[in-house]
């Protein structure tokens, strides 16, 4: 009873971290449930489940903070939209995949996905790119398939993947808070589907948590520099990768 108080908490920190720099609530929150002794079928659905309803909340946040225009025919939701039809495939896939691949090739693809992308923004940190509707699909097939296949693994590729696409830095952490949920709610229905879910006691207690810290997340997005956004959003994926690449080594 006291580990299930202690997950708002977590939840909270972890999905913080996910709406102001649009990666980290899975690849953060996964493991530290693990930690806490619950089995991945327990909490790959859970993190699957609340990031739909949390994505949903951040997407109203971060439009009505200026941070992204989401109304209806604009650019910026027609990305979502590609993100979102382009990252069904991949999750479903991926879903199917996780069920017959060994965990150990999983975190080991993941890891080197993610800690390239992270390298890829920092040394091209000066460079500006011209927008590319090719490169939004298809990070958004890989990281779709990242977040069926692990629960985590989807923000730093797609984060990272709109700005070398060419979008702006609050534009691509808003768009990816939104985007995300229409993925993670298509990987709950899988899971529901072929009824491999062994329990659902978790989605209330991370649920709670990670609403809370949504309009907070918003409000930092629309204070912080962009330059100080990007470079954060770099560093923080090449750490993401390297700890799961040490993690893995050190199994």
């Amino acid at each position: 009873m006291n580990t299930l108080f202690l997950i708002p908490f977590l939840a909270f920190f972890s999905e913080y971290m996910d709406a102001t720099l649009g990666m980290g609530y899975g690849t953060t929150l996964t493991p530290l449930l693990l930690i806490l002794g619950f089995k991945p079928l327990e909490i790959v659905p859970a993190v699957l489940f609340s990031q739909f309803v949390t994505s949903l909340m951040a997407g109203f946040f971060h439009h009505r903070f200026g941070n992204v225009d989401f109304r209806r025919e604009s650019f910026h939701l027609k990305v979502v939209f590609v993100l979102a039809f382009s990252g069904i495939v991949g999750s479903i896939v991926a879903v199917f995949i996780s069920l017959n691949v060994p965990q150990l090739v999983v975190k080991t693809y993941i890891g080197l996905m993610v800690l390239v992308i992270g390298m890829a923004m920092l040394f091209n940190m000066n460079k500006s790119y011209g927008f590319s509707w090719r490169k939004v699909v298809g990070f958004g097939l890989i990281a779709a398939f990242n977040k069926g296949i692990s629960g985590g693994g989807y923000g730093p590729v797609v984060t990272g993947g709109q700005i070398l696409s060419g979008l702006d830095e609050k534009n691509a952490v808003a768009i990816t808070s939104l985007a995300e949920g229409l993925i993670c709610i298509v990987a709950v229905a899988v899971y529901f589907a072929t009824r491999s879910v062994e329990s659902w006691k978790l989605i209330p207690y991370v649920l709670i948590g990670a609403l809370i810290s949504v309009p907070f997340a918003a409000v930092t997005v629309r204070m912080i520099n962009p330059r100080v956004l990007r470079t954060g959003i770099a560093v923080l994926t090449i750490l993401l990768g390297v700890a799961t690449l040490l993690k893995i080594a050190t199994a």
